[in-house]
């Protein structure tokens, strides 16, 4: 990707975030910029062509983590890891999540993407959850597909969590990114055994202190 295509998916971002995707016109991008809305237009024919570019740029990084997780050392330190590095990209594409719902309407590539990707996700969690149960740290299912729900909230509350920050006005950057980290891996704990239990605590000591 050349330099001018790359700044201008920089410059669209910033103002994305800042203002709304619906909100920033073509030509607001290529002021911001200091250029013509017709050299912007040569590297981009449309908005939405910038917004796929935004959207595959920040999934690649997620699609790669699920398609390794077989692969990966499974520790609570891991899976935290995980779950605040996606967050922490995923403010840096804010405006995506807090208007998710109207872009996937919108958008039918971007809403192939995700639909098709979603039931990855899920899987992926049930996957995490049946290793964490070969170490005896998360009991066995008390009803069938309870897992399956389990990972699905998971799922559900990783889409949403930087809309609701917005909507109750809550700073979506540090110490409240590390509260909603801690929201997200305390779903698990309620599943815990007495050894699962002991791990996680030794793994975050600070939470117990």
């Amino acid at each position: 990707m050349n330099k001018t295509k790359q700044k201008i998916l920089t410059v669209s971002k910033q103002l994305f975030n800042k203002q709304g995707y619906a909100q920033v016109t073509i030509r607001m991008i290529a002021l911001e910029m200091g250029i013509s809305p017709g050299n912007l237009n040569y590297h981009f024919k449309k908005r939405e062509e910038i917004l796929e570019c935004l959207y595959f740029e920040m999934v690649q990084e997620f699609d790669e983590r699920v398609e390794a997780l077989p692969e990966t050392e499974i520790s609570f330190s891991q899976i935290k890891n995980d779950i605040q590095t996606s967050m922490e990209r995923m403010v840096l594409y804010k405006f995506i999540w807090t208007d998710l719902f109207n872009i996937l309407k919108a958008n039918a590539k971007i809403s192939k993407h995700f639909n098709e990707v979603y039931p990855k996700r899920i899987s992926g969690n049930v996957f995490l959850f049946e290793e964490i149960q070969k170490r005896k740290w998360m009991r066995a299912e008390k009803v069938k597909g309870e897992y399956k729900i389990l990972a699905e909230r998971m799922v559900n509350f990783g889409d949403t969590w930087i809309y609701t920050s917005e909507l109750y006005q809550r700073p979506s950057r540090n110490n409240r990114l590390e509260g909603q980290v801690k929201a997200m891996l305390f779903m698990i704990y309620p599943y815990l055994t007495t050894k699962g239990i002991q791990e996680f605590e030794g793994a975050f000591p600070a939470w117990f202190s």
